[in-house]
Formats: C-alpha cells, sequence, structure tokens
C-alpha cells in the first residue's frame, strides 16, 4: 500500500509523462466501457498534483466514454510505455470541459477536440511488470503477422454482408486514417 498514494509524484510524472497510451475505463447504465487512447507522449497532460488532461481525440464514432462520464465520473487509466514492464494506474473522476481555449491547447495537425477530460485523482499506484513479461508484450520476438488475422473489413462484411464489402473498407482505410487520425 505504500506506493499508492493520493497526489501525482516527481517520480509518477515521469511515468505520465513518457506514455503515449492509455486506456481508460469508464461506469455507466449499460455497463463497463475501456477504451483505448494514445498520443505522442505525454498522451495525457498533468495540470497540477491532483489532475491530469486528456483530449477527446476522434475515434470509433462512439460516444460511451463521454456518456459514461456524465452519468458517473468514476474513470480508471492504465498508462503503459513501449519497453517498460511496469505500468501506472489513477483512479479518480472526470468531467468533460469544452472551454475553448483549454481544446486548442491540445490541438494536432490543425484539429481541435471538442472537449477535454480532466481527471481529479483520488489513487494513484505504480503495477510491477509481471504480467508484460507473462506476456512477453514488449518482445519483438512474439510479434504476430497481422495479416495473420481476419481484416477489419472482413470482420464488418461477416457482420453486415449486405452494407459492407471487405476489400472496398480495407482498400480505403488507410486514407480514412489519415484524414481522421485527429
Amino acid at each position: 500500500m505504500t506506493k499508492e498514494l493520493d497526489h501525482i509524484s516527481d517520480h509518477y510524472a515521469a511515468f505520465i509523462e513518457s506514455s503515449p497510451f492509455v486506456a481508460l475505463a469508464t461506469v455507466g447504465p449499460e455497463g463497463l466501457d475501456c477504451s483505448p487512447r494514445g498520443d505522442p507522449a505525454p498522451c495525457v497532460r498533468i495540470h497540477d498534483r491532483k489532475t491530469v488532461l486528456m483530449p477527446d481525440r476522434k475515434g470509433n464514432n462512439r460516444t460511451d466514454t463521454l456518456h459514461n462520464i456524465v452519468r458517473d465520473p468514476r474513470v480508471a487509466l492504465l498508462f503503459l510505455i513501449p519497453g517498460v514492464g511496469e505500468t501506472l494506474r489513477i483512479n479518480g473522476r472526470a468531467e468533460l470541459v469544452t472551454d475553448p481555449d483549454l481544446c486548442a491547447s491540445f490541438d494536432m495537425d490543425g484539429k481541435t477536440p471538442t472537449c477535454v477530460m480532466v481527471v481529479h485523482v483520488d489513487s494513484i499506484y505504480f503495477q510491477c511488470p509481471k504480467a508484460l513479461v507473462r506476456s512477453h508484450l514488449w518482445d519483438t520476438d512474439t510479434q504476430i503477422d497481422r495479416k495473420a488475422l481476419p481484416s477489419n473489413g472482413e470482420m464488418l462484411a461477416a457482420l453486415a454482408p449486405d452494407k459492407i464489402d471487405a476489400s472496398d473498407y480495407d482498400a480505403a482505410y488507410p486514407a480514412r486514417l489519415k484524414d481522421t487520425i485527429y
């Protein structure tokens, strides 16, 4: 329990400032949601010792996270840093802020998020690397060739064969990703 704090220490700040990726968990009446979030490090900005800021970037066009935060502010963040086994967790409460100046401060490639999640830290602590060591997550020898799995288009076409053409979807995806990444 020694590692659990109610504020961001200098050591924990170093982890946050080095992390390009965070998993964001929320809860609402429909259940749980866990959403991947990423930006060039730091993907989350430290505002003060009790608060972090995270832009709401475009994603899969679902708004589960935002709906959940409006109805239940409890959130959990799990920070990952490529090549580092330890993870960092924040449990807290979030609010959605649409202040134009704050949103503009997160502008990326000329695109401004419509809101920023302000997360108030209740607890923060690191986790040992056992899970990442066991999984060999950062070991390049265990990486799987993406072509060994069904493509996004193939998965969508299987779910909606009359609406989605897998080849067309997959062929258009690189341009769609470039246009909508921010």
